[in-house]
């Protein structure tokens, strides 16, 4: 396993030399020449990550395939993105989308959005993160007799090896290859699970769909977090925040030369992620049944579903070895990106970086500030690690409930009026939300029994566009 480890990382260095490019243009824009359909491709790799990778397969154990509900708001939110932001992003000639709070109300609107991303940014991906670190941990480095904290600093150390040079010029690469190895991945456990049933495919087909696992839709029961209208509803907004207004997955669509590759770019990966989402839940399903034909208990945690198959080495040594790889590949097309869209953000936003120049000091201190998140990154993965969860997707996306809350009612205030609030209050608003949201959650929960879900999103969004409202004045033409 350890041999499989050093090749991957191996060929992922080749690829960003290949790529070349140090100067800030190539890492912040990738000297706008990216080609759209492997960036399509390759952000599948850089938005599911080792959480969709672990986490989804053991989603069935709770929540059936409803998860698939929410899925089907993500195309409809990529949709929105395509032709709603990113024509906005390209008129306005932005390397850092945080920019457009700048032209439309100001600078203190306009660091207050950088800074909510940088936050939230990091703390969603070093928990996506240390899951993946976690079975890496278990798969490959305890037979090894390496601890974790090692694992955690090596890892990180062969990530920014090939990111701090190129930035995200090599990520567009790098990523795609990445998809690929898990995807790959994916199929070839399904297809040994499948073996280990006794069954033909067609075979498993028929059982996945006649399992009660398989259930897709709830809109029988309102109070649920697997209602259909609150998972859609959530996910359109999810996929507005975590894409439209997420600077890790906007940067690599400003790459491409045009909006119409960027659109087609949005709109082709928007389609892809609904078929390859149902091919992880439908693993989980499989999973369920092999863990009744073998006779073996269930794990407590869902996250666990997948893992306590492979550490066991039931697949053969084979199949773990591309399980592994899938896993490498997930944690290191997330934590790539993040890292490098937060050195963008800071580098843009916070210090006010030219891009366009050609300056070795600008270059020198871009290198800084990216070392400075690989070591922020590190600190957080542990804290994760010491701390633990448990379903580390609920964890993620109450993370962006929270966080990316502010994000949202801020755009939507630009987009949708024609106010500015005050500049001093703004920042005041978007910490406020937050704390007025855990608080309603905390009051429905103990008095009417409702607890929010990922519908909590939404609720921030709202007290953020009211607050902004309510210190606004009107903005004349």
């Amino acid at each position: 396993m350890l041999f499989v480890f050093l090749i991957y990382f191996a060929v992922l260095i080749l690829i960003s030399r290949l790529v070349s490019g140090t100067d800030n243009d190539a890492f912040f824009m990738g000297n706008k020449k990216s080609p759209w359909y492997v960036v399509a491709f390759g952000m599948i790799g850089a938005s599911f990550s080792g959480v969709t990778f672990i986490g989804v397969p053991g989603m069935v154990m709770s929540g059936d395939m409803t998860y698939l509900q929410m899925c089907i708001g993500f195309f409809f939110g990529y949709l929105i993105v395509a032709f709603l932001l990113l024509p906005l992003y390209y008129r306005l000639g932005l390397t850092s989308i945080y920019g457009y709070l700048d032209k439309r109300f100001g600078r203190v609107s306009y660091k207050t959005g950088a800074w909510f991303f940088i936050i939230s940014k990091l703390l969603s991906s070093a928990a996506k993160f240390y899951v993946v670190c976690e079975l890496l941990q278990r798969c490959v480095f305890d037979g090894l007799g390496v601890p974790y904290v090692l694992t955690v600093v090596v890892t990180l150390a062969m990530i920014w090896l090939y990111t701090q040079r190129s930035g995200i010029k090599a990520l567009v690469w790098t990523d795609a290859l990445q998809t690929l190895c898990l995807l790959v991945a994916l199929l070839l456990i399904m297809w040994r699970v499948t073996d280990m049933l006794g069954m033909s495919v067609s075979d498993v087909l028929s059982a996945v769909r006649s399992d009660s696992h398989s259930r897709v839709f709830v809109f029988d029961d309102f109070v649920s977090r697997q209602n259909f209208w609150k998972q859609f509803l959530s996910g359109v907004f999810v996929v507005i925040v975590m894409t439209g207004l997420d600077q890790d997955m906007m940067q690599k669509n400003l790459t491409c030369g045009d909006l119409r590759s960027a659109k087609k770019d949005m709109c082709a990966y928007g389609v892809m992620f609904i078929p390859v989402n149902a091919l992880f839940l439908a693993l989980g399903v499989m999973l369920l049944m092999l863990y009744a034909r073998l006779g073996m208990p269930l794990p407590a945690k869902g996250d666990d579903l997948l893992t306590g198959v492979a550490a066991t080495g039931m697949m053969g040594d084979a199949v773990v070895a591309v399980f592994t790889v899938g896993v490498m590949a997930s944690a290191f097309s997330s934590a790539d990106s993040a890292l490098t869209a937060m050195s963008t953000s800071f580098c843009i936003d916070v210090l006010d970086m030219n891009v366009s120049r050609a300056d070795d000091t600008d270059v020198a201190r871009r290198r800084k500030v990216h070392l400075s998140f690989v070591l922020l990154f590190l600190c957080f993965t542990l804290v994760f690690h010491y701390v633990g969860s448990g379903s580390v997707i609920d964890l993620i996306y109450t993370i962006v409930g929270y966080t990316y809350g502010p994000l949202l009612g801020l755009y939507s205030f630009g987009l949708f009026t024609r106010r500015v609030p005050k500049q001093r209050l703004v920042p005041v608003v978007a910490l406020l939300s937050p704390v007025l949201c855990w608080v309603t959650d905390s009051v429905t929960s103990a008095c009417f029994g409702y607890k929010f879900g990922y519908e909590l999103l939404m609720l921030n969004g709202m007290l953020t566009f009211a607050g902004l409202w309510a210190l606004s004045v009107r903005k004349e033409r």
